[in-house]
């Protein structure tokens, strides 16, 4: 359905959906399934796959020299985008920005940021002091200064290019739900990619599941407006009809202090998958995605008899990264 862009193979997809019986049971329904793009292959697997087999093509289309991004430390995306680099043969340019306050060693240094360094990625360090986009203007305005052929890629893959890996995740889920009748897509939302592609493909492929964001970032207000510019961008690209604002739905009730800051809400989901399920979530997104869905529950957001898809966006490797939040809870 999307053949008319440009798209190279770096995960597996279809990704599996699984119906997550223990966690029904124990919450006492709806029933949850989730779609496990924790499984997608590149670099222990996660969400950004799907949006860098559209991006890495349209980089090496303007003859790239250098791929440059940012995000957070412990950032998924920076992980897999340096993996698709290496994989492509490109150079890898990363601005991580330090968001946590006094951050101990494991998190600067392990998890995602050392994987980062073994697929050869230069790392450059945004200090908290520091605005990051300020920062990253001044490193790409140097690049450029010296002749470099840079391709930019926003933090999360948030791009109308980036957000057709989820409108060919929406595709997927379609092609199954004959099997499954799904009432609702629930998801962590943060850079905001994810949503969009799985809205604009709403209107694309004329589906009526109504997708839910949980926001790990920016408010309700802030985040649904982000989500519906970069969906509307996105109907625009692929000229379909455009969505309506009132289907953009974000709640903000489970960020916590902030993003990347663990929760205990986010500790409790975290623990409960991997007792429950043998599924690891992650500490910044689908922890507390996860979080935000039992608190749907708990509030009768949905009836017993709902079938509720949670997308599993990956991270799990960031565990290793916040081991000092789960340390009091063993």
């Amino acid at each position: 359905m999307l053949e008319k862009f440009e798209r190279i193979k770096l995960g597996h997809f279809p990704t599996p959906i699984e119906h997550l019986k223990n966690i029904t049971k124990y919450l006492g329904g709806p029933n949850i399934f989730i779609k496990r793009d924790d499984c997608t292959g590149l670099a222990t697997g996660g969400n950004k796959t799907r949006k860098l087999e559209f991006l890495i093509p349209d980089a090496i289309k303007n003859k790239t020299e250098i791929v440059v991004t940012v995000g957070a430390v412990q950032s998924n995306h920076a992980r897999q985008t340096a993996a698709a680099c290496t994989l492509m043969g490109l150079k890898c340019l990363i601005i991580l920005e330090q968001r946590l306050k006094n951050p101990p060693d494991a998190y600067m240094n392990s998890g995602n940021i050392f994987l980062d360094k073994l697929f050869g990625a230069e790392i450059k360090i945004c200090p908290r002091s520091e605005n990051v986009e300020e920062y990253t203007s001044k490193v790409l305005e140097d690049l450029k200064s010296k002749g470099t052929n840079v391709y930019f890629i926003p933090g999360g893959g948030s791009s109308p290019i980036g957000a057709l890996g989820y409108v060919e995740c929406l595709n997927e889920i379609i092609r199954e739900n004959n099997k499954y009748n799904f009432t609702q897509i629930v998801h962590a939302t943060g850079s905001s990619a994810t949503q969009a592609g799985l809205l604009a493909g709403r209107k694309y492929f004329n589906c009526n599941i109504p997708v839910t964001g949980i926001c790990v970032r920016s408010d309700k207000k802030t985040q649904e407006e982000k989500v519906y510019n970069l969906a509307k961008e996105t109907c625009d690209m692929l000229k379909c009809n455009i969505l309506d604002k009132s289907e953009v739905v974000a709640y903000d009730d489970y960020i916590g202090p902030g993003y990347g800051e663990p929760t205990d809400g986010m500790i409790e989901a975290t623990k409960l998958l991997a007792k429950k399920e043998a599924i690891l979530l992650d500490p910044v997104y689908s922890g507390k995605g996860f979080a935000g869905l039992i608190g749907l529950i708990k509030n009768k957001k949905f009836t017993k008899s709902d079938n509720v898809l949670f997308i599993h966006t990956g991270g799990a490797v960031s565990l290793f990264a916040y081991e000092w939040a789960f340390n009091k809870e063993f």
